[in-house]
C-alpha cells in the first residue's frame, strides 16, 4: 500500500477561544515562528514541505505523491491517505467537502461536484483508496463528526490523547478531558473506526514512574485500549510555552539513555492487538532544542529490550513482512489465533493467521459486537461489524479441507467466514458490517455484502 499524507491548509487551532492559547508544547500554526506551517508541524517536515511547494492544494499534494512514489518503484495500485495538520474537522464543512472530493478526483482523474459523487467515481478507479487517515482531537470526535468522516471514506481515526491524566491535560492546556477521550474512544468503535491514540511521554509533572504507569492502564482499563499508537516523545521547540519552561529551568527533558528504557518498557506493555505506528515525530534534528536525541529510537528500545530478555508484541513487530526483512524468517505451519478482549464497551475478537512457533503475524481481522449506544442507524439492534481485515504478504493457506477448492481463497475470505460465524453463533447478530476502504467495496460485494449507508453489510440468515 503506498502511504500518501496530505495537509490541509494552516488554520488556528480550535480551542484557543475556549483555553486562551494552544498546548504548550505545540509548535506550528499561522501565529508561530514557522509561520507558514500548520498547526502542529513546523513546515520542515518532508510531508509540510510537499504540501507547502503544492501551496496546499490536496489534488497537487496527491498527483505529485503518487507520481514520485511510482518513480521510486513502489506499486501504486492501492493508496492510502492520511490528512494532517492539525484539527481537519475543525476546518469549515465546505472546504473540508473540497478537500476530500479533491483526493478521491486526484486518484479516479473525474472531476466531481461533490463527496458522495467523488466517492462514487473513486470505487471504480484503477489507483484504488483503500482507506483515509484523519488525525483529530477528542472533541472533534463527537457524532457529527464521525458521521462526515464515515462519508468521506474514512476508516481510521488518529485522535491525540498525549496523557491519560487528568492534571497534565489541564497543566499542558489540551482544552479537553480525559473523560472526553474515552467517549470519543467509544463512539469512534462504535462507529466502525479503527482508533489510534497519539501518546506523549515525559511531558511537564510526570516523571518516569507515573510515565510506566500511564501506559500500563492506557493498554489495561477497557476505557482506552486503541488499536494502534504513535508514541511521540515531548520536544522542545522554539517558540513553544514549554521552551520558555525549559529555558527558564522548570521543564527538563529524559536524559537520553533514560528515554530508551522507558520506550523500552513502554513496548514491552503493548499488547498482541495494538499496532506502534511510529516512535517519534518526524521534526528535523536542527528545530529541537531539547527531547530526542537519537533518529531511532525504536531500533534502541529494540535493542534494549533484547539486553532486558522482553520481547515487543505488536503487530507492526510480528508482521510477516518485517520478520522477512529483519530476521530473514518465513513462517512455516500458520494457524488460526483468536483473541477475546473488552474495550470500550463493547466486545472485540481479533482474528489473525500467525505462526505461533517464530510469532508471526500473517493477516488479522478486528471484530466488534457493537454496544447498546451505537449511534449509527444501520448498526442498531444487534450487529457486529468489522473494523479492520488486512492480509500482509502473499502466502497460501495450508488447510485441512479438501485443498483444490480452497487453494486460491486468501486468508482474507477464511478471516471473514470465521467473523461471520462469531457474529452469527455468538454475538447473535442478525447481520455483520463492514466499515470499508473506497476502493475495496467491490472486494466485499463479490463475497456477498451490498453497501448501506457507508457501510458494506450482509444478512446472517
Amino acid at each position: 500500500i503506498a502511504v500518501v499524507a496530505v495537509m490541509c491548509k494552516p488554520h488556528r487551532c480550535p480551542h484557543i477561544n475556549f483555553t486562551g492559547n494552544i498546548c504548550v508544547y505545540c509548535p506550528g500554526g499561522p501565529d508561530s515562528d514557522f509561520e507558514y506551517s500548520t498547526q502542529s508541524y513546523t513546515g520542515y517536515e518532508p510531508t509540510s514541505m510537499r504540501a507547502i511547494r503544492a501551496r496546499y492544494d490536496p489534488y497537487l499534494q496527491t498527483r505529485h505523491r503518487v507520481e514520485q512514489l511510482k518513480q521510486l518503484g513502489h506499486s501504486v495500485d492501492k493508496v492510502e491517505f492520511i490528512v494532517m495538520g492539525g484539527t481537519f474537522m475543525a476546518l469549515p464543512e465546505d472546504y473540508r467537502d473540497y478537500f476530500i472530493r479533491n483526493l478521491h478526483d486526484a486518484l479516479s482523474g473525474h472531476t466531481s461536484n461533490n463527496v458522495t459523487e467523488a466517492v462514487r467515481y473513486s470505487e471504480r478507479s484503477l489507483t484504488k483508496c483503500v482507506g483515509i487517515t484523519i488525525e483529530t482531537r477528542p472533541d472533534y470526535c463527537l457524532k457529527r463528526h464521525l458521521s462526515d468522516m464515515l462519508s468521506y471514506g474514512c476508516t481510521r481515526l488518529e485522535i491525540g490523547v498525549q496523557s491519560v491524566y487528568e492534571d497534565v491535560a489541564r497543566d499542558t492546556n489540551r482544552g479537553h478531558t480525559v473523560k472526553a477521550v474515552c467517549e470519543s474512544f467509544h463512539l469512534a468503535k462504535d462507529a466502525g473506526f479503527k482508533v489510534v491514540a497519539h501518546m506523549m511521554p515525559d511531558l511537564p509533572n510526570m516523571g518516569l514512574e507515573r510515565d510506566t504507569d500511564q501506559f500500563v492502564e492506557f493498554f489495561e482499563n477497557p476505557a482506552f485500549r486503541p488499536d494502534g499508537m504513535k508514541l511521540y516523545p515531548t520536544l522542545v521547540i522554539r517558540g513553544t510555552g514549554l521552551y520558555e519552561l525549559w529555558k527558564t529551568g522548570r521543564y527538563k527533558s529524559y536524559p537520553p539513555s533514560t528515554l530508551v528504557d522507558l520506550v523500552a518498557r513502554i513496548l514491552a506493555l503493548v499488547p498482541p492487538w495494538t499496532r506502534v505506528y511510529r516512535v517519534q515525530r518526524d521534526i528535523p534534528m536542527p528545530l529541537v532544542s531539547s527531547g530526542v536525541e537519537h533518529g531511532n529510537l525504536r531500533e534502541l528500545a529494540l535493542a534494549r529490550m533484547k539486553d532486558l530478555g522482553t520481547q515487543c508484541r505488536d503487530v507492526r513487530t510480528r508482521e510477516v513482512g518485517i520478520q522477512e526483512i529483519h530476521h530473514k524468517v518465513r513462517p512455516y505451519q500458520i494457524e488460526l489465533v483468536r483473541r477475546d478482549y473488552v474495550a470500550n464497551g463493547g466486545w472485540e475478537t481479533f482474528l489473525s493467521y500467525e505462526d505461533p512457533e517464530q510469532d508471526i503475524l500473517v493477516g488479522l481481522l478486528r471484530l466488534r459486537k457493537c454496544s447498546e449506544e451505537s449511534f449509527r442507524p444501520e448498526l442498531k439492534g444487534g450487529v457486529s461489524i468489522v473494523r479492520e481485515l488486512h492480509v500482509y504478504g502473499s502466502v497460501v493457506p495450508v488447510s485441512s479441507r479438501d485443498p483444490s477448492k480452497f487453494q486460491h481463497q486468501g486468508f482474507g475470505m477464511l478471516l471473514m467466514e470465521e467473523a461471520e460465524r462469531i457474529a452469527k453463533e455468538e454475538h447473535g447478530s442478525w447481520k455483520i458490517a463492514v466499515i470499508s476502504g473506497v476502493g475495496t467495496r467491490n472486494y466485499y460485494r463479490k463475497i456477498g455484502y451490498e453497501l448501506e449507508g457507508p457501510y458494506m453489510v450482509k444478512r446472517l440468515d
